[in-house]
């Protein structure tokens, strides 16, 4: 562990993840931001664009090649999938990077390329990449120079199955996801399906049969049990609300067992609270702001079946808290450093 306070670059700043990124460092005792870009936006400061920041750390919004990189020791990856990777090739080798986007979650490029549309850079370097789900890969964090947050749908899935993945306890050929999201996890950028008068008084799936998180969850359930041949089924919804996420899974197996898997798996674990069974199930609401993770457990009506319910903030757990969560496991810090003071927001 070092006191040294790390000086940090938020690269795309003025999005959604960024801002939020930047937001939650001001809780952080050994973090302070330096640098912000936003090449559209640049000329700016970050309280033009977003003013519930004023007076905290109202930087200048910069091009990304204008950043002192030596004054830099760690940069948030904050771009858009398919860009993050072209700015994150050409950084120093002193900056350790923590990539929010998806440029670096699929250890197999061609994989990648085929859910976003392009050839990987560097393809060895993103099969090398430490797959930031906190709470199953923290070993290999500390010390790791480059590490791969989730996508929101992955992280919020794969809390629920992957401890259930090795031992066994569902049927791998039978896992049904439903999934739901609120509109800031389409990112900022202007989109028709985003508009109020298109999102409100209103639900619709989307990426049915094709969502690109898709790929992602089956690499890490394959990975965890050994089984090459898991395919899920993945329907993602939008709903009318700016932030939350809420997953249920639908899996075969024994509820007691799945229900003392997920218990045992994170009972040392500061943001994945597992609720005892009977408990009325979570709500987005008790998470909102946090970098918490809920996960409720109930047997179907159907002998075998059982259903299992995650939710999470998109934009903290799913995105940037995780993101600090892993800068902390990467520099051997308590995991919870700058985390641990949010609560959720309610009403």
């Amino acid at each position: 562990m070092t006191d040294h306070i790390l000086k940090a670059a938020v690269l795309g700043a003025s999005g959604y993840t960024g801002a939020e990124t930047v937001r939650l460092l001001r809780n952080h005792p050994r973090v302070t931001p330096v640098a912000a870009t936003g090449n559209s936006l640049a000329g700016k400061t970050l309280s033009d664009i977003f003013p519930h920041l004023r007076g905290k750390y109202d930087l200048d919004v910069i091009k990304a090649e204008d950043v002192n990189w030596d004054d830099v020791d760690v940069a948030f990856g904050c771009l858009p999938h398919g860009t993050s990777q072209d700015l994150i090739e050409t950084l120093p080798s002193h900056v350790k990077v923590v990539d929010l986007s998806a440029d670096y979650r699929f250890r197999d490029a061609k994989t990648y390329a085929g859910a976003y549309g392009r050839d990987h850079l560097s393809p060895e370097r993103t099969a090398n990449a430490v797959y930031g789900l906190s709470e199953i890969y923290a070993d290999q964090m500390k010390g790791a120079d480059l590490v791969a947050c989730p996508g929101c749908y992955p992280t919020a899935v794969l809390l629920v199955l992957l401890p259930l993945m090795n031992p066994q306890l569902l049927d791998p050929d039978a896992i049904i996801i439903d999934a739901k999201t609120g509109v800031s996890g389409a990112g900022r950028g202007l989109k028709e399906g985003n508009l109020f008068c298109e999102a409100a008084e209103g639900v619709h799936a989307y990426g049915i049969g094709t969502h690109r998180h898709t790929p992602e969850i089956e690499q890490e359930l394959r990975l965890k049990s050994g089984n090459d041949s898991i395919e899920v089924t993945f329907t993602p919804h939008l709903l009318p609300m700016t932030r939350g996420e809420l997953v249920t899974c639908h899996v075969r197996g024994d509820v007691d067992a799945i229900h003392g898997a997920l218990e045992a798996a994170y009972a040392d674990q500061p943001f994945v609270h597992v609720l005892p069974l009977g408990s009325p199930p979570p709500d987005t609401r008790h998470v909102r702001g946090t970098n918490d993770c809920r996960i409720a457990v109930y047997p179907d009506r159907a002998s075998g079946r059982v259903v299992i319910l995650g939710v999470i903030d998109n934009l903290v757990k799913g995105s940037s808290g995780q993101a600090i969560q892993n800068l902390n496991l990467m520099m051997g810090w308590d995991q919870a450093l700058g985390l641990d003071v949010l609560l959720p927001a309610f009403p």
